[in-house]
């Protein structure tokens, strides 16, 4: 996967802000393959930090502890940077939901914060990171994912340097910090009964690697303004509980609770306003930004079926579903679940 980056990415200078999350471990695993000059992880966890240097122990790695809030922080790890990854987000649902106006501070002015202080050094490039609870928001964490897109097409019309922004959204990544695939095993480790919360609601599944692909795909082909989606497909949350009860052999059952505040149904990747924009690149979706040039004449009479998607956009109810054999085989190919079994085994 990594092979058709590295040129791109030899001897550059990299930040990743958010570095010592679950995305930044697995693109530092990659980035370290491709000759980069410098990588430099940007978060507030000193902790993390010190694990992180320890795990990879490179010369090429520089941390500097600091917040996205802090603007005086964040310009200061931009210094000589050429591509920015900008990671760092409130992420958790509920915790938005209590604290609306933190998650607006860091994922909405933590990312002005970012992109104006990358336009402000003429960094090369810089890829968002945002999430399917972007599109058609109903939790707080999906609205400021949804501004901090927003923040970063008005930036790229703008055009005040040379500096590219561009953005990547995704669903659920199998077993990072606080997915249910980590929470479910855990449950089956103190023999409690998985709580989910709706058997037919969906999510997409995507690895860790899978991330890691778009966010590089982006970053070497996005233009201003453009926001890309790898093409993944989803489970329903019953056949991936349904599918860890029986890689581990689990007699303690499922008990429904109940949709909370703030979740869907079903996940939306691409809206069915932006099908008129999305481009299928293989195995992505480029959407174009909204432009009052473009003459949207030219799509009464191609559009969705141009691109191949279906009208009410692009879902988790709608992608491809997979079987429980299908999940069962994804979640044994984790690295995570493989060392989860042989825990679970010896007790």
């Amino acid at each position: 996967m990594i092979n058709q980056y590295k040129q791109s990415l030899d001897n550059k200078t990299i930040l990743i802000t958010g570095g010592t999350g679950s995305f930044g471990n697995a693109v530092v695993a990659e980035l370290l393959n491709c000759h980069p000059k410098k990588i430099i992880i940007f978060s507030r966890d000193e902790k993390k930090q010190f694990d992180m240097g320890n795990k990879y122990n490179s010369d090429k790695l520089r941390f500097v502890v600091g917040d996205v809030r802090d603007k005086e922080s964040i310009n200061y790890a931009m210094k000589g940077v050429d591509f920015v990854f900008h990671a760092a987000a409130l992420k958790q649902v509920p915790n938005c939901e209590f604290f609306p106006m933190e998650a607006v501070k860091t994922n909405v002015l933590g990312a002005a914060n970012v992109i104006n202080t990358a336009i402000d050094n003429e960094v090369e490039r810089v890829v968002v990171l945002s999430t399917d609870k972007a599109v058609y928001p109903i939790n707080v964490m999906g609205m400021t994912k949804a501004l901090m897109e927003r923040v970063m097409i008005a930036a790229s019309r703008e055009k005040r340097s040379r500096t590219i922004l561009c953005g990547t959204r995704y669903g659920n990544v199998m077993h990072t910090r606080g997915s249910v695939i980590p929470f479910f095993v855990d449950l089956i480790k103190a023999n409690k009964p998985l709580k989910i919360t709706n058997k037919q609601m969906t999510r997409f599944m995507m690895s860790l690697a899978d991330s890691v692909d778009l966010v590089l795909y982006a970053l070497t082909n996005g233009q201003d303004g453009e926001i890309f989606v790898k093409k993944a497909p989803s489970a329903t949350v019953i056949d991936l509980a349904q599918a860890l009860i029986s890689i581990f052999s689990y007699q303690g059952g499922v008990e429904e609770i109940g949709i909370r505040p703030g979740e869907k149904m079903h996940e939306t990747l691409i809206s069915s306003e932006e099908l008129f924009r999305a481009e299928d690149c293989q195995n992505y979706f480029r959407i174009k930004p909204e432009s009052s040039k473009i003459d949207y004449r030219q799509y009464y009479f191609q559009g969705a079926k141009a691109n191949s998607l279906p009208l009410e956009g692009y879902t988790s109810q709608n992608t491809q579903r997979l079987s429980l054999d299908e999940i069962k085989t994804l979640l044994l190919s984790l690295d995570e679940i493989k060392v989860e079994l042989k825990l679970f085994s010896k007790n």
